[in-house]
């Protein structure tokens, strides 16, 4: 996940873009630090996704199929 200093900025810049504005700078930085947020809660939910194993009312695995 993000370090604190790059959720609070993100948050930091949000506020500051609804209640002022930002400028050029920093809009291009707001988009570099959502975009590596989004990448990381994308990896991380994918893993959780890809952690999950279902089983049947016989508590037998079942997982994905090999080919």
């Amino acid at each position: 996940m993000l370090t604190k200093e790059k959720i609070d900025r993100i948050n930091v810049l949000a506020r500051k873009s609804k209640t002022e504005g930002l400028n050029p700078e920093e809009k291009e930085e707001q988009a570099k630090l959502r975009a590596e947020y989004l990448e990381k809660f994308r990896d991380n939910f994918r893993g959780h996704l890809e952690s999950i194993k279902f089983v049947d009312d016989d508590c037998v695995e079942k997982g994905k199929e090999k080919n």
